[in-house]
């Protein structure tokens, strides 16, 4: 992958690449250790089983929502980019509030549940990984607004030899959050590993639209600002690609226990 850009082409600083998802894993194993030796048994003071069942299905049913909320946040800035809408690129940027409160209301649910269900091994282990997958989702509709801030900027601009291969990403960039939010739903670890492996497509066409766009600025310096922007999209996008990685590798991780990096 190519190395990570400090700035956008406005001065603004990229959002922190830092992604601690090895650390918050140790730490799900660890959780659930203690958890498993010291949490009391059930009895007729503690919730019944079925509340437990209730809530896990309205928390994966809310995953459900948001990362649908993403997929489609990330198709409607490219959208935005090819018909060069400026106020469909607002929307998108706006909408991002949105997937944030959306996150920070699973997240509560899902404290709520643990405080008072009590869950223990696998219960805890997947309400936690639940709670990752809704950062990385929030995280990628991060980055889709990124995507729409540079479409909004190259709206007034004829497009730079139709935005290289940027639709082709983003479409693929969606169908990876939804196909990796039905292997999470089934844990699915055979469906998360081909979803995995598509990011390899992603990386590709971000390699190639690299090279094409810097290509294409070294020919004529006019084609310089709106080759900064594309590549920034695409950097984006090819962002979004590992995120959806590391939500491949948390179904891995419930479905068998071990942590794999499915991105080596």
């Amino acid at each position: 992958m190519q190395q990570d850009l400090d700035r956008d082409p406005d001065g603004a600083a990229l959002p922190d690449q830092t992604d601690p998802v090895e650390f918050v894993r140790e730490q799900i194993d660890e959780i659930v250790e203690r958890a498993g030796a010291n949490a009391p048994r059930r009895d007729l003071h503690h919730p019944p089983r079925d509340t437990l069942d209730r809530e896990e299905r309205e928390i994966k049913d809310n995953v459900l929502r948001l990362g649908s909320m993403v997929a489609d946040s990330i198709r409607a800035a490219l959208t935005a980019l090819q018909s060069h809408d400026a106020e469909a690129a607002t929307a998108v940027i706006v909408g991002d509030g949105r997937i944030n409160e959306a996150q920070r209301s699973i997240s509560g649910l899902i404290a709520r549940t643990i405080a008072t269900q009590q869950p223990v091994a696998r219960d805890l282990r997947l309400l936690l990984a639940l709670d990752h997958v809704t950062y990385e989702l929030e995280r990628i509709g991060d980055h889709a607004s990124s995507v729409a801030k540079q479409a909004r900027k190259l709206a007034p601009e004829p497009p730079l030899k139709e935005y290289v291969d940027l639709p082709e990403m983003g479409e693929l960039c969606a169908r990876q959050v939804r196909d990796v939010l039905r292997a999470l739903v089934d844990i699915d670890q055979a469906q998360a590993r081909e979803v995995a492996a598509r990011d390899d497509d992603v990386d590709h066409l971000y390699h190639k639209t690299f090279d094409e766009v810097l290509k294409l600025m070294r020919e004529d310096p006019g084609n310089v600002d709106r080759g900064a922007r594309i590549l920034f999209a695409a950097h984006y996008l090819e962002r979004i690609g590992d995120r959806v990685t590391n939500i491949a590798e948390d179904v891995v991780f419930l479905a068998t226990g071990d942590i794999e990096d499915l991105n080596p």
